[in-house]
């Protein structure tokens, strides 16, 4: 079995119980506040290691960042690449209604201090069974896509969360690109989904593109038409981290030798499960808490 090498964020995530997402002007009590690891870096590669997969995560933290290293080793995660910067962590505020629907801003800190060294690193060791992984929370990415590319690495993209660089992004290096709607629609130019998957599958005809419809399923192929992979039925109560739930065990099913759409079973399963649960990196499930679903959506075939 290869190794995921995760080059991604790491934050501090600070989340809000609120009785409804704060629109402009307003001012929303919270019932509750608490204080997690997070980051779709960190989340991506904890998840990836529940699953089973062996991970090495490449990146940046603060000298308030101790802990979200602890986390990621504690589960087994390689940290001898995260690097310890001057500027404080990454962190982001995070607001949960009581649908589990949420509204998430961040801060980039020590994650936008990537340098040189780091991306060396993260291209040492990469062998041909194994998967480079990034996220749209680092700085210099399209510097990280060039040398991903000459390095010929096997390369997955999560284009989350979109901010404008990605616009200018060369994709071309990418084997795997995974987006939800409103990243697909960015990329895309194209608010339907089932245009925005079209448009980026012509685009990037030789790699396989996941687009996550959340409580919908997702589309997935190769080239301009997308298969549907419809969802596992649940009640939500706190959707953060699903996606990277949902990201983590489609990386560990590839890396264990699963079809793509095995594996991807494997991450709507992922996803379900942590939107049962609160919290970011505290509602990731591990491998044994997704064969119930696993289980029920065979016995329905």
């Amino acid at each position: 079995m290869g190794t995921l090498v995760n080059f991604g964020s790491l934050c501090i995530d600070r989340v809000y119980q609120v009785p409804n997402l704060s629109r402009a002007g307003e001012t929303v009590a919270s019932s509750s506040h608490a204080v997690f690891a997070g980051g779709k870096g960190l989340n991506q590669s904890l998840a990836a290691a529940r699953a089973g997969a062996r991970v090495r995560h490449v990146g940046c933290v603060g000298p308030d960042g101790d802990f979200l290293s602890e986390v990621l080793q504690t589960a087994g995660v390689d940290v001898t690449g995260v690097r310890r910067v001057a500027e404080p962590s990454g962190h982001s505020v995070i607001q949960v209604d009581p649908a589990g629907q949420n509204t998430i801003v961040i801060a980039g800190g020590a994650n936008h201090c990537v340098a040189a060294c780091d991306i060396e690193t993260a291209l040492a060791t990469l062998g041909q069974e194994d998967w480079l992984l990034l996220q749209n929370e680092i700085n210099d990415l399209q510097v990280v896509l060039d040398a991903a590319h000459r390095a010929r690495a096997k390369l997955a993209f999560n284009v989350a969360p979109v901010d404008g660089r990605e616009l200018a992004y060369d994709l071309s290096a990418v084997n795997l690109l995974i987006v939800n709607e409103i990243e697909a629609a960015a990329l895309a130019g194209q608010p339907r989904p089932e245009d925005a998957f079209t448009a980026l599958g012509t685009l990037l005809p030789d790699a396989d593109l996941v687009l996550t419809l959340g409580a919908e399923g997702l589309l997935f192929g190769r080239g301009a038409t997308g298969q549907r992979l419809p969802a596992f039925a649940v009640s939500a109560v706190d959707e953060t981290a699903a996606g990277d739930a949902f990201i983590g065990f489609l990386m560990a099913g590839l890396l264990g030798g699963l079809s793509m759409q095995q594996a991807l079973s494997w991450g709507s399963a992922a996803g379900a499960v942590a939107v049962t649960r609160g919290g970011a990196a505290t509602s990731i499930p591990k491998l044994a808490d997704i064969q119930p679903l696993l289980a029920r959506d065979a016995k329905s075939l």
